[in-house]
């Protein structure tokens, strides 16, 4: 069922639609070097082969999993008789994030002098899986999961197609069959077509296709998932980004297909404590706690059991509230640590283990804090470049509210020390 025209392609409309640019340009026979960037089964190298078609090229294909450098030496040879020749070759590199850093580099002077037209086909992020070379002299092209509405329509082709599909068979399938087999299949019309053979092999000759069929045919849907790739950072973002948007629901979503996808529930344990950590903070000081808790009971139970616990952590998480004043101020005090890497301890909190260094002053003035009722005196505890430095200002919410009284009343105090008649208005006896 692999189109032979741009008329039959289905899919990827925002670039093949009437009056798009690609559709034009295909239309004048003129194909640049691209890449190809899509998940599987939505017509990658389908759509090289109608690119070599439309420039009347010949059409080489190469896969970077079986072929190697001297394969393109190859290739580039006889592309240059083909040349000799008036005819171009486009050179079909599948799966072309498999090579190496010099092997994509072998491409470059063959593409730069128009002996071949590259075209590559990825399902990893360019921009990780490409060098910067080769992406500088190619288009990359977005092409998207295919739509249900598609699939649906490929599927009735498929089944009234006597030459290439199933026609000759007088098949016919029913309303929600179809569409549950379009959903199944995932945006992957390689998976549709084969989901509509196996449930064509369970009816007779025209027979109809029915729900139960598609069910017993399609069986358990592979989550779409590469713990190494896209997929692994863009989900685990949603993950991180449903608990700090405080939506459980997107959380226990996104930890699931994660879980579901193979990811190791240790990493998604490490990754529940750091966001306690950033984004819950001081707001909910037990968050830490308890999804460290999580994660030694996941160490304790294993699958599937301790992974309740992980779900219990990021609902938790999620429902927490919020603050990131301790992650702030962090990189505030990082910052300025690296800004003055040796201003000196003050004198009165140095430690003075010597005669000598007590002769030098060292600790000379510190006060100690549980000699008074309030078990608070105020003194400096930054150096003198950085006096006055604030780093950590709790926010409103949570804990992070007690938190506020607690700075308020010290700074109080710190102003009654400096006042001629130290007064306690409020009557606090402190925190």
């Amino acid at each position: 069922m692999r189109p032979q025209s741009l008329d039959e392609y289905i899919g990827q409309h925002h670039l093949l639609a009437p009056g798009m640019p690609l559709r034009q340009q295909l239309a004048r026979g003129v194909v640049d070097s691209l890449i190809l960037w899509g998940p599987p089964g939505v017509g990658k190298t389908t759509l090289a082969r109608l690119f070599a078609q439309s420039a009347d090229a010949a059409f080489v294909s190469f896969s970077a999993v079986s072929d190697g450098v001297a394969r393109v030496r190859e290739v580039v040879a006889e592309a240059e008789d083909r040349r000799d020749g008036g005819r171009g070759t486009i050179l079909f590199v599948d799966e072309i994030h498999r090579f190496n850093r010099g092997q994509q580099d072998a491409f470059l002077p063959h593409v730069e002098a128009g002996t071949v037209v590259l075209v590559g086909a990825t399902t990893e992020n360019p921009s990780f899986a490409l060098t910067g070379a080769l992406l500088s002299r190619t288009r990359v092209l977005v092409l998207e999961p295919i739509s249900v509405p598609d699939l649906a329509g490929l599927a009735d082709r498929a089944l009234s197609d006597a030459v290439r599909g199933l026609g000759s068979r007088n098949l016919s399938i029913t309303g929600d069959a179809r569409i549950l087999m379009a959903e199944q299949a995932d945006g992957d019309a390689r998976r549709l077509l084969g989901a509509l053979e196996a449930a064509a092999n369970l009816v007779d000759d025209g027979g109809v296709i029915e729900r139960a069929q598609v069910e017993a045919a399609v069986q358990r849907r592979i989550p779409q998932y590469d713990k190494s790739g896209e997929e692994h950072h863009n989900l685990i973002s949603a993950l991180h980004k449903s608990v700090r948007g405080s939506d459980p629901q997107g959380a226990l979503y996104w930890l699931a297909r994660m879980i579901e996808g193979g990811e190791d529930p240790r990493y998604l344990a490490r990754r529940l404590v750091r966001m306690a950590a950033e984004d819950i903070g001081l707001a909910d000081p037990p968050a830490l706690a308890f999804t460290i808790a999580a994660a030694e009971t996941y160490e304790r139970l294993g699958s599937p059991e301790g992974e309740l616990a992980l779900a219990e952590a990021a609902v938790y998480l999620a429902v927490a509230p919020k603050s990131n004043k301790v992650y702030e101020a962090w990189g505030a005090a990082l910052e300025a640590a690296r800004n003055s890497p040796a201003a000196k301890v003050p004198l009165h909190l140095r430690n003075a283990p010597t005669g000598l260094m007590k002769e030098l002053g060292y600790g000379a003035g510190y006060q100690y804090a549980h000699a008074v009722p309030d078990a608070f005196i105020p003194q400096t505890y930054l150096p003198e470049s950085l006096e006055g430095a604030m780093f950590y200002e709790p926010g409103p919410f949570g804990f992070e509210r007690e938190v506020s009284k607690r700075l308020a009343w010290w700074a109080s105090k710190r102003q009654d020390a400096t006042s001629t008649t130290p007064t306690n208005p409020s009557g606090d006896a402190g925190p």
